[in-house]
């Protein structure tokens, strides 16, 4: 009953499919499209939202608009997609164009007003139907490497108008823009034991299974030997014929004896189910050995909609007298499939892998829980985390060591320090940093007289750390008194090594200037063509502060020739 159930509502899901245009957009690019990342492409804390387009390892190629619309969204952040510009389009969706260099024409020049206006290089605009109207095929931009971009590429995607959901390009006709004819591969399958006495080939922990390859193509596992629940996992990737890098997988399907129990594709999805890719994926194997092993079951149901499932979640309950069969698929938008076929048996054998040591401290991930030591005390509020564990929990030396980052956490907890070590003239200078070897973050930290509390999503070390030292200002070649007519801008290195930077800005001659900063670099750039350089002598000062309030100004003077 459960598998027709099962098969109604997939069913029924297919049929209930939006029917998306396949001829309405255009490619952003006006070259051979390469994807250096695609749609729902495993990504740290996330699913990536679109396409990474290849841009010939170079910035500056135009951007071209997908189709009429209006610019409804102007993004401009250190982070993320950096130089960030939204169209919406008439026929219910928006599409956006991430890591840009710069903006086109009379777009740039709104940009740069409202930076100057808002005295920010951060800033985000967003503009009525009408205001800013764009034609299929017009220039909007230039590609870029600006925000957390990792290397020169576009980064596009397609959202829907009313629920704001991310949609697979693919849906659209982008398909058509590459050629793939290649199977996905699975590079490896492991076996999970789900419950405390379960064995997975005389195994308590995660077992790899060796595959072997068939004659029609097919791959053959080594037979499970189990008793009780277990659960698969894969670690598989997607090639195309023109990108020549791994992609990731478009869609999954098990099979339980034939029947279909656990699946997921890669269609749409919501910017708020992102972080449960850390329950999709083997959290703790990723952070040991930075692979991702996407998991095919799930022993607490968590609300990811791309996943369909019957009611087992695909969790395997392996019995006495009985040989099962299970099966894993792996195929692409293009229909291309690599299959696992894993035999099953029941028998219980001596144990030979051991589980993980076990810790003093036990979290019930459905419960509230609360720990303290010394002066330091953790509060996790209910399903702060997808299952449960046991926890390490130790202060020494006013420092807290709580686990490690191999348990993700879905949303915050509270970490509150009772400080009496640190004089009232220096409590407004300290927040508690996490600490990773001999690198600090900062986290956001209330105060309340002497107790300090931050919320958090990541398990490890933290302490109370005071922050009195200013941040630095350099440049690679003075320019004291020098003549600059030959250069088209000015750039410094800004740092701070504990809070961070929270501010910086630039007067030239008394006005505000425009630094673009680059995060990956360090860098504030201003560029003379904003047109408030003079014509001879400038006097430049530049103050940078950081999260804790501790400033450095910079100041000196150049000269400067417009003339030709």
């Amino acid at each position: 009953m459960r598998f027709y159930l099962f098969f109604i509502l997939f069913c029924c899901s297919l049929l209930g499919q939006v029917n998306y245009p396949k001829d309405y957009f255009r490619s952003p690019l006006d070259i051979p499209i390469q994807l250096s990342g695609n749609f729902g492409e495993l990504r740290p804390n996330h699913f990536h939202a679109g396409f990474d387009l290849k841009t010939l390892q170079k910035e500056g190629l135009p951007v071209y608009a997908v189709a009429d619309g209006y610019v409804s969204r102007i993004k401009i952040s250190t982070f993320g997609n950096g130089k960030t510009i939204y169209i919406t389009h008439a026929n219910g969706f928006t599409s956006v164009y991430g890591h840009l260099q710069r903006a086109a024409d009379s777009i740039e020049n709104f940009i740069k007003k409202t930076h100057y206006e808002e005295q920010s290089f951060e800033i985000e605009m967003f503009l009525k139907p009408g205001q800013m109207v764009v034609m299929k095929g017009q220039v909007i931009a230039l590609s870029g490497n600006s925000g957390a971009s990792e290397g020169p590429h576009l980064h596009f995607e397609f959202r829907d108008n009313v629920t704001e959901n991310i949609i697979n390009p693919m849906l659209f006709g982008f398909d058509k823009f590459l050629k793939d004819t290649k199977k996905p591969i699975i590079f490896n399958v492991y076996a999970y034991p789900l419950e405390d006495e379960t064995l997975v080939n005389q195994s308590k922990r995660p077992l790899l299974l060796n595959l072997i390859l068939q004659k029609d193509g097919t791959y053959l596992a080594d037979k499970v030997i189990a008793n009780g629940k277990i659960g698969f996992g894969i670690n598989a990737f997607d090639y195309d014929d023109v990108s020549y890098n791994k992609n990731g997988v478009y869609k999954v399907q098990t099979y339980y004896n034939g029947k279909p129990n656990f699946g997921y594709q890669f269609d749409t999805y919501s910017f708020d189910e992102m972080r449960y890719i850390n329950a999709f994926i083997d959290y703790t194997r990723y952070k040991q050995t930075q692979q991702r092993v996407q998991k095919l079951f799930m022993k607490n149901p968590f609300n990811l909609s791309i996943i369909k499932t019957d009611a087992t979640n695909g969790v395997v309950t392996v019995v006495p007298n009985l040989t099962s069969i299970f099966r894993v698929e792996v195929s692409d938008f293009y229909g291309n499939l690599t299959s696992v076929t894993i035999p099953i048996g029941y028998e219980v054998l001596p144990t030979i892998i051991q589980k993980e040591p076990i810790s003093k401290y036990f979290v019930k991930a459905k419960n509230e829980s609360n720990f303290s030591k010394d002066n330091i005390s953790v509060f996790f509020p209910a399903e702060t985390f997808y299952e449960d564990f046991n926890l390490n929990f130790e202060v020494i030396n006013d420092t807290l060591f709580l686990h490690n980052d191999t348990v993700p956490a879905h949303s915050n907890f509270s970490i509150e320090i009772d400080d009496h070590k640190f004089p009232e003239s220096q409590r407004g200078k300290l927040f508690i940093a996490s600490i990773n070897g001999k690198k600090m973050g900062y986290n956001y930290t209330s105060r309340k007289e002497n107790v300090f509390t931050t919320k958090v999503k990541i398990l490890g070390k933290y302490a109370l750390v005071l922050d009195t030292i200013p941040p630095k200002i350099s440049i690679a070649k003075p320019i004291e008194g020098k003549w600059l007519s030959e250069l088209k801008s000015i750039q410094f290195t800004i740092s701070d090594g504990q809070s961070g930077i929270k501010s910086y800005n630039g007067y030239l001659n008394g006005k505000w200037i425009l630094f673009e900063y680059d995060n990956k670099t360090k860098k504030i750039i201003h560029n003379f063509s904003d047109g408030i350089v003079a014509e001879g002598a400038n006097e430049l000062k530049i103050n940078v502060m950081d999260i804790m309030g501790n400033s450095t100004i910079f100041e000196t003077h150049f000269f400067r020739s417009q003339k030709k």
